[in-house]
């Protein structure tokens, strides 16, 4: 049997369709979100998404023969990242979307990689952001504010606090990237099920406690945002999320969130018949450009 092998190109392309497609997951989180929590509290809400997520996970894993590692070390990491990349960001972003649109959410989520250069900066020293991958922030960050534009930042000044949670939350998914890479050379689904695990633990007691979830009466339409945000824009998106860690590296993989907001333009033009400002097609333009800088990666003397 012969074995195919994979190039530098076909690598390349196989990576930047799967930060495509988490960008579009978790894109589509927002909106979700905001489904759900209108009928549904935000930390019940949560602690269903790591639930659900995390059972997902492993079942497909035990049909894959997956077994979770035992190493009390390794649980102890799964503990940070729940924390870091699910428990914290997830409650903070639902609370915010009872207050905030899921627009808004998309925008102020989407400072993530801004941090986990940032962050790299200062503690990662194995991992120095490139000039390239610098110049790739910066025309990220343009082109997001070309697509939104002035209009869209109007509500800045109202409900702060859930913007600053918001802004927070950002700050977490950029550290969680860097902690990511902790997970190298496991399987991704093993960190992302035990990071689901791990949340669900913490959070589960949590909303049994505070929002007696037997009491409330959801919707149908928050619960099926619920089953799709779990299923896929959790479960889906965090295997997808940590190969792209193991591939691309932190600061790349963050990248994904520069494509949110443009991803949801082309939905609107495709599904809603809008149309394009000159300005927003700039910024799209920069916004690919900035990917490009930030995942492709360098040839090095002698590479053909």
């Amino acid at each position: 049997m012969t074995l195919a092998i994979e190039t530098p190109r076909s690598r390349t392309a196989t990576n930047l369709v799967l930060l495509v497609l988490l960008a579009t997951l978790w894109g589509a989180a927002y909106t979700l979100v905001k489904i759900g929590v209108e009928t549904i509290p935000p930390l019940t809400f949560i602690s269903g998404r790591t639930l659900i997520a995390g059972g997902i996970l492993l079942a497909i894993m035990r049909l894959r023969g997956i077994t979770l590692p035992r190493d009390p070390v390794v649980w102890k990491r799964f503990m940070i990242q729940a924390c870091l990349n699910s428990v914290v960001p997830f409650t903070l972003i639902a609370y915010a979307e009872t207050h905030v649109g899921a627009g808004l959410a998309t925008i102020l989520g989407s400072n993530a990689p801004i941090f986990a250069f940032l962050l790299a900066l200062l503690f990662v020293r194995h991992e120095r952001p490139t000039l390239r991958q610098s110049f790739g922030v910066a025309a990220g960050l343009t082109g997001i504010c070309l697509v939104v534009g002035v209009d869209a930042l109007n509500g800045l000044g109202q409900d702060v606090i859930a913007q600053l949670a918001l802004v927070l939350s950002a700050v977490m998914f950029g550290a969680a990237a860097l902690f990511g890479r902790n997970f190298n050379g496991l399987d991704p689904m093993v960190p992302a099920a035990g990071s689901m695990i791990c949340g669900a633990v913490m959070l589960t007691p949590l909303s049994l406690i505070v929002d007696r979830p037997w009491t409330l009466t959801p919707s149908a339409a928050s619960v099926a945002a619920w089953i799709a945000l779990a299923a896929f824009s959790t479960a889906l998106a965090f295997v997808i999320y940590f190969r792209l860690i193991q591939t691309l590296g932190s600061v790349g993989t963050t990248a994904q969130a520069y494509l949110r907001v443009p991803l949801g333009v082309g939905l609107g033009v495709v599904a809603l018949g809008e149309t394009l400002s000159p300005t927003v097609w700039i910024g799209l333009v920069c916004v690919i450009v900035g990917i490009a800088a930030m995942t492709i990666p360098q040839r090095t003397a002698g590479s053909s």
